[in-house]
């Protein structure tokens, strides 16, 4: 296990890491998952050795690892930006941590070559890496991580530089591979997306700060704050703040918005409501669907689906709807919400939760 105990790190009068307290198990896939600047890449680096906190502890299977550097570690790292040995071939790329290790010439070969079968670079091993693309650079990069086995797999957005379809693949394939080796595999990203698609557990990043840690759909469904909620949010966040008096929400124009399941007993009071872009239709999709009738401020269409931006009350909204929706600008639309996608957050920004979670 890696555990990060109370760590913080200052750099001059500024916390790039900030009280953070973390365990991350073997055989298990962790995402970092904050905007650019949250502080992902400071965090891989304290995890790596790269860094040393300012004050706080770092464990690795009850070892204090704190003051050891990273080549001391069994740490393999790949970044966004791809490091090679420009001088060494791609088959001598990826062969160069086991040929460190000492392994034999015929174990390093099955590697090597499981490692591009895999990362589809077989064609290349005898190329220098400034004959290949950034693609097949950073794939290089890749399969020297995975030949490795390290104990600790840092990823810092590997697969930015990859075309679509490589990229699917790999994030389907690299949970796996990881998970087998029994390493500790943290994985960096900006794309709420990509860290469904990988699953496994999240930690979301704010300014230095994890605001949340746990199962990654866990953490996407019930985000613990705003700040978590609109960190896994891609289109942005839809909020509003509203009134609650009785059993739901005042909307202008006199509709009421039922409060979500076990949330009608909460206090009367001020709240922001909150909703995925997705979680707006164009068509009631249940019987409990509420409507709001919202003005149309502009429509994206991408092809597959449509990014309808929509204006209520003093809300600014997007709707995320599959298929191709030509709406104009200031066209008055009717749209959809279901009460039970809700999320509702109070003053403080804390989620709000039924009374039967608050007690387990």
């Amino acid at each position: 296990m890696l555990e990060l105990r109370n760590v913080t790190k200052k750099v001059g009068a500024a916390e790039h890491i900030r009280d953070v307290s973390l365990a991350l198990h073997h055989g298990t896939l962790n995402v970092l998952l904050g905007p650019t600047l949250s502080g992902k890449t400071s965090l891989m680096r304290l995890l790596a050795g790269l860094d040393q906190p300012t004050s706080g502890k770092v464990f690795f299977d009850g070892k204090d690892v704190t003051g050891i550097a990273v080549q001391k570690r069994n740490v393999a790292m790949v970044y966004q930006q791809f490091i090679n040995y420009p001088t060494l071939t791609v088959y001598e790329n990826i062969a160069s941590p086991l040929r460190v290790a000492g392994m034999d010439r015929q174990t390093i070969k099955q590697e090597v070559m499981r490692a591009a079968e895999l990362l589809r670079l077989t064609p290349y091993l005898d190329r220098m890496p400034l004959q290949l693309s950034g693609g097949q650079q950073q794939r290089t990069a890749l399969a020297r991580a995975i030949v490795k086995k390290a104990g600790l797999v840092l990823l810092d957005e590997p697969l930015a530089n990859l075309d679509y379809k490589l990229r699917e693949e790999l994030r389907a394939e690299l949970p796996r591979i990881f998970a087998e080796s029994g390493a500790i595999f943290v994985y960096a990203t900006t794309e709420p997306s990509e860290a469904l698609l990988l699953g496994g557990n999240t930690a979301t990043l704010s300014e230095g700060r994890v605001t949340q840690f746990g199962p990654t759909v866990d953490v996407f469904r019930r985000p613990d704050d705003l700040v978590t909620a609109r960190t896994f949010a891609d289109p942005p966040l839809n909020t509003i703040e509203l009134i609650k008096r009785g059993s739901g929400f005042e909307l202008d124009g006199g509709v009421l918005l039922p409060a979500p399941a076990g949330l009608s007993g909460v206090e009367d009071g001020t709240y922001t409501v909150a909703f995925q872009p997705h979680h707006l239709s164009l068509d009631a999709a249940s019987p409990t669907a509420v409507a709001i009738n919202a003005t149309v401020a502009i429509t994206e269409i991408t092809g597959s689906e449509s990014y309808v931006h929509l204006h209520f009350a003093n809300a600014a909204w997007v709707m995320l709807a599959p298929g191709i929706h030509r709406l104009e600008p200031d066209e008055r639309v009717t749209v959809f919400i279901d009460p039970r996608h809700l999320m509702v957050f109070d003053q403080s920004g804390r989620a709000v939760r039924p009374p039967h979670d608050l007690a387990a």
